[in-house]
């Protein structure tokens, strides 16, 4: 039996988001093969340093693993948006310095994942959410240009959210910044799909939408 662990935020960790419909831990039980178990260790809220927590909380019958973490960091570094900078290149090096610490805090993440010695998917942060203004998506450029230049290195497949969930149904009434049932949906059935079909033993960095 393969037992997927779901690591991270409130992307898997949607259920209150979603009151009445499906949250996407469930919508992934229904999407994979009846062999598979679905563990949820992702929490609403967490940060990708988080990570680390949750693996030591890793079921000894885990067989893959699934991040989706970087939304709350870039949340987090918002209020650099709001400071001044005389000149583009000043602006640019506040958001380098930013960027830099998110490298290193995924780099020390996805050592974590490899130290399980577990098959590892990890997913971009999406940037289609609604009213996200332009300067925002702007930034979380730089934070999703850090996920998948380490998940390539690191040669882990990476579901590309920025893609998947692209229209505003995708998105909770509840939190715009959260995943509907609708983009849960989309998420479990691409995550179902990576699961039974990448071959991890590869080595091969794929990325899936």
């Amino acid at each position: 039996m393969s037992h997927v662990v779901l690591l991270g935020d409130s992307i898997f960790d949607n259920a209150s988001y979603v009151p009445g419909r499906p949250a996407v831990v469930e919508q992934l039980r229904r999407a994979l093969p009846s062999e598979w178990r679905v563990t949820l260790l992702a929490v609403d809220g967490h940060c990708t340093p988080d990570v680390a927590g949750q693996l030591r909380k890793l079921p000894a019958d885990a067989s893959h693993l699934v991040v989706s973490v970087g939304g709350n960091d870039a949340l987090s570094s918002g209020s650099i948006l709001g400071q001044s900078a005389h000149s583009v290149d000043g602006a640019l090096r506040l958001l380098q310095d930013v960027r830099s610490s998110f490298r290193d805090a995924y780099r020390a993440m996805l050592e974590a994942l490899r130290a399980t010695a577990l098959p590892a998917v990890v997913c971009t942060v999406y940037d289609s959410v609604p009213d996200l203004s332009g300067a925002e998506q702007a930034a979380l450029a730089g934070f999703n240009e850090i996920i998948l230049r380490e998940a390539v290195s690191a040669r882990l497949p990476v579901i590309d959210l920025r893609v998947l969930c692209d229209q505003p149904a995708d998105y909770s009434h509840v939190s715009a910044i959260e995943p509907s049932a609708v983009g849960g949906l989309k998420i479990s059935r691409v995550i179902a799909e990576v699961l039974t079909t990448h071959d991890f033993a590869s080595g091969k960095c794929a990325i899936y939408s």
